[in-house]
């Protein structure tokens, strides 16, 4: 590369390293006790005990689910029927209009065998830390700011890659340099850190990114995905006595018998249309299970419309959500996250540790430095 390349490729590292990173450690600092959110959920608030019962007992049909619902939350409405992967437990999430905010809603949870109401879910440490990680409890805009800060991470890699592997070839793969100064060897500790996370930082910076624009994806798939289905609906309200839920899924299920429900979405809501219930159906096995086929049920007649892949972009973004946390090979493959998530701190604090010590003068001495491979810093 020539010097004018180099210069280059050093002020795209810098400045988009030295914007990132201090959200980048927030980021990883707060993503890591997220990795075993289950695992602390379960130890600081253990699920509620159940009634033992035989373990053929049938579930209650989801409308008498929802009769419990409706009294446990009156003047309210069903906004979306979700099930527990691990024990016969129905939540229902109830609001006061179907374009109710989250923190309007209710989340109730129901023995699926008895209609017995389980305890009232109640956030704890780990929803603080959550909501930090992803919007900084500042919103939408906040969401989407750190989605561009994952952008820049990423950029931050690619040009660390560019800039320093061709000269840090010269010495052998994991060489530290001691008994020169200080900074050169946490030159060598960020660069060789930095070769060794950086697959993992890719991946998780950019399946960050994208579970940051869940909304506008979710909004360019309705506006495409389901404009045929939106066109066709029937343009008079819905009437107070509505079809079946339990029909609607049954009619689901019976077009892809070898898939399990996971979520329903009632009329009005985000991941349905105006005129439906969204039946959303996963595969059965760990991969497949976060894979997603809609079905869409005339809530006024309870004929089934359409069932519809999802398309690459919508399968993409449900596939990066479980595989930014490492949720895809049990216990052991969090522990290998939490690793690279702790050896990614370490390079983001001896990047700015780097910056802050940095010599005085123009950027062609920090160009002459790279070049010689640090041997003047």
């Amino acid at each position: 590369m020539t010097r004018g390349t180099i210069k280059t490729w050093y002020l795209v590292h810098k400045w988009t390293s030295l914007i990132c990173t201090a959200f980048l450690l927030m980021l990883c600092v707060t993503g890591l006790p997220l990795i075993f959110d289950e695992e602390i959920d379960g130890w600081l608030d253990p699920p509620a005990p159940m009634a033992t019962l035989p373990s053929n007992t049938p579930s209650l049909s989801l409308d008498a689910i929802l009769g419990r619902a409706a009294k446990a939350a009156p003047g309210e409405i069903p906004l979306y029927i979700s099930f527990d992967d691990e024990r016969p437990i129905v939540y229902v999430t109830t609001g006061p209009t179907p374009d109710a905010a989250p923190a309007a809603m209710h989340f109730l949870a129901f023995d699926a065998r008895t209609g017995t109401k389980m305890p009232p879910y109640v956030p704890g440490v780990m929803a603080f830390i959550l909501k930090l990680h992803t919007d900084m409890f500042l919103g939408f805009w906040a969401e989407i700011f750190l989605g561009v800060m994952g952008l820049l991470f990423f950029a931050a890699i690619v040009s660390g890659v560019v800039l320093y592997a061709p000269f840090m070839a010269k010495l052998d793969f994991g060489t530290l340099r001691r008994g020169r100064s200080k900074r050169l060897g946490w030159l060598d500790r960020h660069n060789l850190l930095g070769i060794v996370t950086l697959a993992w930082a890719s991946v998780v910076g950019v399946t960050g990114t994208i579970n940051t624009f869940v909304v506008p994806i979710t909004g360019i798939w309705k506006a495409n995905g389901l404009a045929d289905i939106i066109a066709s609906e029937a343009r008079t309200p819905l009437p107070a006595q509505r079809a079946s839920v339990q029909a609607a899924l049954d009619a689901v299920q019976r077009k892809a018998p070898e898939m399990k429900p996971q979520f329903i979405a009632f009329p009005g809501v985000v991941f349905s249309s105006h005129h439906h219930y969204a039946v959303f159906l996963k595969g059965a096995t760990p991969l497949t299970s976060k894979m997603l086929l809609p079905g869409f049920v005339d809530a006024a007649t309870g004929r089934l419309d359409a069932v519809v892949p999802m398309p690459w972009y919508m399968q993409a973004m449900l596939l990066a959500q479980p595989l930014h946390f490492g949720n895809y090979g049990g216990l052991a493959m969090k522990i290998i996250w939490a690793i690279f998530d702790i050896l990614t701190i370490i390079v983001l604090g001896s990047g700015l540790y780097l910056w802050l010590r940095r010599r005085g003068g123009p950027s062609d001495q920090r160009v002459r430095e790279v070049v010689m491979a640090g041997e003047i810093a």
